[in-house]
């Protein structure tokens, strides 16, 4: 429960809070030595998600999911800013530091959020309003960055494997704030949790490992809602 008053940390752009399996702080520098390069039409914005579907700048020891990769994006030129570990306040410091700038990319796929949901010793969990919050500033500053963009934002996938489990209920409450967020400023909206659960609204270890990250067969349902979303780039 929030005490009154308490500033909103997921609109606080700060820079790494979280050790993971890669380097944090060498993976921005990476995309903003290769951003200009890599002159992208789409750029997908995220979490270790998106991080570790795959694509430029690559990242050592993470092999992504190659198939639906490029099942999808082997036509375009694709710009992955998924960081792990990152939450919306992470994003927004990414984005006040140089990465996007510069660039005029057609298409921006966003998917952030469901670290927001988890405390840990370096940030507390927040709210799904100040997490809409978090979003919101984040597309504010693409925007800024590349006015003639197209927006895609996507709903927080399921976490956890049972249907009734506190986050499923926090991650569904954020996504309502995420679409009507979307349907405020006419972005594409697209919730492809349905696809990913079983009939009985179990996460299947084939979809998601550890209830979280996803298999080769949960990109390739990400993959096939994203394609629509993408015609007419060229």
């Amino acid at each position: 429960m929030l005490q009154q008053n308490e500033p909103n940390t997921a609109v606080i752009p700060v820079p790494k809070l979280e050790e993971d399996c890669y380097d944090w702080w060498e993976r921005h520098e990476g995309v903003l030595r290769e951003q200009g390069d890599i002159r992208p039409e789409i750029v997908l914005i995220g979490d270790s998600i998106t991080h570790f579907w795959g694509g430029q700048p690559q990242t050592e020891g993470i092999k992504g999911a190659p198939g639906a990769w490029n099942s999808i994006f082997k036509p375009y030129r694709v710009l992955n800013l998924g960081f792990g570990w990152d939450r919306t306040q992470n994003v927004l410091w990414r984005l006040h530091h140089g990465q996007l700038q510069g660039l005029s990319p057609r298409k921006v796929v966003i998917l952030i959020g469901t670290n927001n949901t988890t405390a840990t010793e370096n940030a507390r969990a927040n709210e799904p309003e100040e997490i809409a919050a978090g979003l919101r500033a984040i597309c504010d500053r693409v925007e800024a960055l590349t006015p003639e963009v197209s927006i895609v934002i996507m709903a927080v996938f399921p976490r956890e494997q049972r249907p009734e489990h506190p986050r499923r209920r926090l991650i569904k409450e954020i996504n309502r704030h995420y679409e009507e967020l979307a349907r405020e400023r006419q972005y594409a909206f697209v919730d492809i949790g349905p696809r990913l659960l079983e009939p009985d609204g179990t996460l299947s270890t084939d979809i998601a490992p550890d209830f979280c990250h996803l298999t080769e067969r949960g990109y390739q349902h990400w993959a096939e809602a994203l394609r629509p979303h993408l015609r007419g780039i060229r």
